[in-house]
């Protein structure tokens, strides 16, 4: 059982919606912009703009539910900004069994998580008995990510994007920057909440990228500082990044002791 629910629980964490709940009616297609109502109490600010939700998905086992929805921003034909929200409400039955399944897809998945990689910018944690709140940033290789990514457990999850790319012509950039927000805790009701935000560097008016793969990017760590002008755009999308996980932790109703320390 220990196994399906971290296969479960892996069920991946995109994008989002607004100005209604995820319980309510909305579907793949709608346009979108405002606010993200998560639920009754819960809402997050969406940046300007129309969105159209090109991913939508829910399950319910094991007494547990999950829901994801997946965003995607459009400007000049190309995708400029993309969110993905998931949503695990997690209290009830197996609560021993699901808070070690979170620590293993967290801090164990040899292919992404809240520990320290070469390809992270910036990984800042608070982690405390089952208790965790994590933000990091990264560039990622986009078309890889949806089509081919390393984890084999996530291949296919990015088919709802590449068909609707693919449908309606429009371009994915190689090279684009993540951040991720993830926060769980059993004291605030045992939901967990992970959200990913994903940038095209044009929104800050960046230079090309040369170089066409995470680890010769010049957005990666081990390279930002031969590029001064990009090292300057994840700069400024680091400081956006920490500004968004301040109102997460706030929308999420994060302990006070539990907030990252910036």
């Amino acid at each position: 059982m220990k196994k399906n629910l971290i296969i479960y629980l892996s069920f991946l964490f995109f994008v989002v919606l607004i100005e209604k709940s995820l319980s309510e009616q909305t579907s793949v297609g709608e346009i979108i912009s405002g606010d993200i109502k998560l639920n009754n109490s819960i809402r997050l600010e969406l940046p300007k703009g129309d969105w159209e939700i090109v991913r939508k998905s829910s399950a319910y086992d094991y007494g547990i539910s999950q829901r994801i929805i997946g965003i995607v921003q459009i400007k000049n034909n190309e995708i400029f900004q993309a969110i993905e929200i998931y949503e695990g409400l997690l209290g009830g039955m197996y609560q021993s069994t699901i808070d070690t399944a979170i620590n293993e897809i967290v801090f164990k998945n040899r292919y992404d998580g809240c520990y320290k990689r070469p390809e992270y910018y910036k990984l800042v944690l608070y982690r405390k008995g089952s208790t965790h709140n994590c933000m990091y940033i990264e560039p990622w290789d986009l078309p890889k990510e949806i089509n081919n990514p390393e984890d084999p457990e996530l291949r296919g999850m990015g088919a709802a994007y590449s068909y609707w790319a693919k449908e309606y012509n429009y371009k994915v950039p190689k090279i684009v920057l993540t951040s991720n927000h993830s926060y769980f805790s059993r004291l605030v009701g045992g939901n967990w909440y992970r959200i990913t935000y994903i940038l095209n560097p044009k929104l800050f008016n960046a230079p090309d990228s040369r170089f066409q793969t995470v680890e010769t990017s010049e957005y990666h760590p081990g390279n930002i500082d031969n590029f001064l002008e990009h090292k300057e755009v994840i700069e400024k999308f680091l400081e956006l990044s920490i500004d968004r996980h301040k109102s997460f932790e706030k929308s999420v109703k994060s302990k006070k002791r539990h907030k990252l320390k910036f």
